[in-house]
């Protein structure tokens, strides 16, 4: 199970998530520089690091890489809660807990995720319920979100750039 990314990892994700398509370090730099300032080497080593964690695949384009999401910010939100809610004592308790946590919109997006796997699923309509008669399923196949990746265990040292480094390309390391 994935550990939460960090606030700099977070915020390098969610501009591969949200532009949903290769991005270079030059562009997410940039976009980051509107809000705050960092140096191309570090956004460079974040993406480095990500990549290295199975969250990004890269691809060499002339000099420099192009990062690409592994996974949705869905499937990363779902394993995290997943994750939490594995790691309860009473898995019910904390479900109701949550459940009490959430706003009206939120328990209406939960009832409309229910139907949805009931209608993909019709197995867990019938273990929910014995002898129910499972929805018919419909016509077009469900999207189903990537895995999300393994972590990386801590011991394993993450490749940094040598100082000085200006390139994306293994070659300016």
């Amino acid at each position: 199970m994935p550990r939460q990314l960090g606030d700099l990892e977070d915020a390098v994700m969610s501009r591969v998530w949200q532009w949903n398509r290769p991005v270079t370090v030059r562009e997410v730099l940039e976009d980051l520089q509107q809000e705050r300032s960092i140096a191309y080497t570090t956004v460079m080593t974040v993406m480095d690091n990500l990549h290295q964690k199975g969250w990004v695949r890269r691809e060499v384009d002339g000099r420099a890489y192009r990062y690409t999401a592994v996974s949705t910010r869905a499937a990363y939100a779902a394993a995290l809660m997943n994750e939490a809610w594995s790691k309860s004592d009473n898995p019910a308790a904390a479900l109701v807990a949550f459940f009490g946590m959430m706003s009206p919109a939120q328990r209406e997006a939960l009832e409309d995720a229910v139907r949805i796997v009931r209608r993909d699923r019709p197995e867990v309509d019938r273990e929910a319920a014995p002898g129910a008669a499972p929805e018919v399923p419909s016509e077009t196949p469900s999207e189903t979100a990537p895995e999300v990746p393994a972590e990386v265990p801590d011991d394993v040292p993450a490749e940094v750039p040598s100082e000085g480094a200006d390139r994306e390309h293994p070659a300016g390391r």
